[in-house]
């Protein structure tokens, strides 16, 4: 075996997830990743790979890597606090991916602002919103759903469940939805650099926005129950404030915009699993994860940084070099599980790690899922004989995630 492996080709020979073979059908290429062992080198990025489960949800629970991006070995200086802008004091101060013990208060005070019954009342929130995009829509004999729908639909929710009022949302939409380039490590330090100055303006927009919330009567939004948790909670603070509202929107808005893509995609594909996918809220959730595992659209995983020198997995991993966890090398691998080319919506999976474990499970997962389940109910209300007018052409331009250039729909309504 040990001869059989030195003669494999380089790892970047077969694993390249920009390439087009990669968008085209991914999972040959997340095999043989996955198959060269726990912890792999990939010179292209420079960083260590992170390939079974195990030993990722171990990593998530545990903690002994850093998610401070500072703490990469090319990242820039990290700069003195009394030169912070608005961005290092979100990034650095109130992150959710920096200090543990801070994320972990933050975790704490904010669940009730996840809670169902909060989620339902957001659900109310946003049902006009959809059922506007579907009435300006009309009745088309076909139309690009990601133009027409999913490019919009993500944006508003959001912001209609923060409580960004609506005069500011043309402002902060062309600024934050950069905000996860500000830490990418597959782009440009110009681009990077770029997506920082946003995020800054992004910022003070979001300032103006809480200084008015804070002299106007409570609301029935996010941003009311966060001022609520900041008079309640010591150490909560509007830095915390800030960032989780970044989070939602700005990198919520871009992970959403392609679950939307995929999840109409794979229910087209497979139009005898519809009702059940759709039959409820909860049977949704489920149906979202065989969805997004039938995908398999990522192209990078959850970056993470070496503290100090420290051995890993039985390799040598320097300080400020990169882990980089790929729990999506999984999702066809028969080893994991079973019949991993059926799709099947009932598929049960325990755990669900689809975003995340541990104290870094995504907190606003349940309000994702929530808004694609809405979304997509309309669209087979509205259409309830769709069907794909052709099969969709990739769009290699997305450096975290296999996405379309178009997603055309027949409505065969008239």
């Amino acid at each position: 075996m040990a001869k059989a492996a030195e003669h494999l080709p380089p790892i970047e020979e077969v694993f390249d997830p920009h390439s087009q073979a990669y968008m085209n059908d991914p999972v040959p290429q997340c095999l043989a990743l996955a198959r060269r062992g726990r912890l792999v080198w990939y010179e292209p990025w420079q960083a260590w790979i992170m390939t079974r489960m195990p030993d990722i949800m171990a990593c998530w629970k545990e903690e002994p890597l850093s998610s401070d991006f500072y703490d990469w070995e090319f990242a820039p200086p990290r700069p003195p606090q009394d030169q912070w802008s608005n961005f290092e004091r979100a990034l650095i101060g109130h992150s959710l991916l920096a200090d543990h013990d801070h994320h972990r208060l933050v975790r704490r005070v904010t669940a009730p602002a996840f809670s169902r019954n909060v989620v339902d009342a957001i659900q109310r929130k946003i049902e006009p919103d959809v059922k506007r995009l579907f009435d300006e829509l009309g009745e088309p004999e076909s139309f690009d759903y990601i133009e027409k729908i999913a490019a919009h639909i993500p944006f508003i929710s959001i912001t209609r469940m923060v409580g960004i009022p609506e005069k500011y949302w043309p402002d902060i939409k062309q600024v934050i939805l950069t905000f996860t380039e500000t830490w990418n490590p597959t782009i440009s330090d110009e681009r990077r650099e770029k997506a920082r100055q946003d995020s800054n303006r992004a910022i003070d927009i979001l300032k103006l926005v809480i200084a008015e919330r804070r002299s106007a009567p409570e609301q029935d939004d996010f941003l009311s129950t966060l001022l609520k948790i900041e008079q309640e909670n010591p150490g909560f603070e509007e830095g915390d404030i800030i960032t989780l509202i970044l989070a939602l929107v700005g990198a919520g808005a871009d992970t959403t915009l392609v679950a939307q893509q995929w999840s109409v995609y794979a229910l087209l594909k497979h139009k005898d699993q519809v009702a059940k996918a759709l039959a409820s809220p909860d049977a949704f959730s489920n149906a979202f994860s065989e969805i997004s595992r039938w995908g398999t659209a990522s192209k990078m995983g959850f970056a993470r940084y070496a503290p100090r020198d420290m051995e890993i997995l039985g390799h040598s991993v320097r300080k400020g070099q990169m882990v980089l966890m790929m729990p999506h090398l999984k999702d066809h691998d028969p080893e994991y599980y079973d019949h991993p080319e059926v799709f099947d919506v009932s598929r049960e999976f325990n755990p669900d790690v689809l975003f995340g474990y541990g104290p870094r499970y995504c907190i606003g997962a349940a309000l994702a899922k929530r808004q694609l389940y809405l979304t997509i109910s309309e669209l087979f209300k509205r259409f309830p004989d769709v069907e794909l007018a052709a099969e969709p052409e990739r769009d290699g331009s997305d450096h975290n995630a296999v996405v379309f250039k178009q997603l055309m729909l027949k409505t065969n309504c008239k």
